[in-house]
């Protein structure tokens, strides 16, 4: 079945108490590169939290031997079909919080976590007007892609989320809210987050956006734009039905865009959306300032 050119992406995480887990980091470090998988990997006391590439029979062995590990004997991998690597190195990290968050009592998704929904419990719930609903990632990942009437968290890290939920919900938390993020792993503190702060009604989508657009039944349908991955895609798609639309628009001109580009300027970096005009126009800068300073330290 699979041949040396074929690759897959595999995005996986479960939280479970992880002994000794700053030394399993540095072993797993150790077998990802013997194993040839390229990636990013966290690794915390409450568990794991990873996205990699390699071929069929890399990422097949990598699924075999991590559920040999009775700790993740049961991890759910989303998998994704891909020509190449979608990253360029292989990092292995132990961290204090898979996702930082900083928040002033333990959370363990475990124990206190919203409701999750299947996709089609997702779709049922988007459509009723009772319902709101919340994104649970960053500005810069909404404005790329998003559900219909979901609400925009202004913000630029997910720590920010508790304080932000405070100024912005406190009015709501007895109304049925549904969480959604790429992969799941943020909404599982997300919501207990909320329900530590009161709220009383809420909901996850299981499996995140990804699982989502690969629902045979749902086909990403109510999911405007593309999801923004942290790989070397920058974007997916997510809707297959004929009710898709791009939502994102060109930092420079305001014309629909669905491409992020890092500023070309090493001192600044932003990344920003660029329509296909001003990707070709704008050199790959985000301002003319940057511009003009590149050619300042070079001329």
């Amino acid at each position: 079945m699979s041949k040396t050119n074929e690759y897959r992406i595999l995005l996986f995480y479960k939280f479970v108490p992880v002994p000794d887990a700053e030394q399993f980091a540095a072993e797993h470090l150790a077998y990802c590169k013997e194993l040839g998988i390229k990636g990013r990997i966290l690794i915390a006391d409450e568990g794991i939290n990873g996205t990699l590439s390699g071929t069929v029979e890399q990422t097949d062995k990598y699924m075999r031997d991590l559920r040999a590990n009775p700790l993740f004997s049961d991890i759910v991998f989303k998998i994704d079909e891909a020509d190449e690597h979608a990253f360029k190195k292989m990092f292995v990290r132990f961290k204090k919080e898979l996702v930082t968050l900083r928040y002033d009592v333990p959370l363990d998704p475990n124990t206190l976590s919203g409701k999750r929904l299947s996709p089609k419990e997702f779709r049922e719930y988007l459509q009723r007007e009772d319902v709101i609903v919340l994104d649970g990632r960053s500005d810069y990942e909404f404005d790329l892609g998003h559900f219909r009437g979901a609400i925009r968290p202004d913000l630029e890290t997910f720590k920010e989320f508790p304080q932000w939920l405070r100024e912005n919900m406190a009015d709501v938390k007895d109304k049925p809210i549904i969480t959604y993020c790429t992969g799941g792993i943020r909404c599982e503190k997300l919501t207990g987050v909320m329900m530590s702060e009161g709220f009383t009604d809420v909901y996850q989508l299981e499996g995140g956006i990804v699982t989502y657009g690969k629902d045979e039944e749902v086909r990403g349908d109510l999911f405007d734009g593309k999801c923004y991955v942290f790989d070397e895609r920058t974007a997916v798609t997510i809707n297959h039905t004929d009710s898709a639309k791009i939502v994102g628009k060109c930092h420079h001109c305001g014309q629909p865009a669905e491409t992020y580009l890092n500023c070309a300027d090493d001192s600044c970096h932003r990344q920003h959306l660029v329509c296909p005009e001003c990707e070709e126009t704008k050199n790959g800068f985000c301002s003319t300032t940057c511009e003009e300073h590149v050619v300042s330290v070079n001329g």
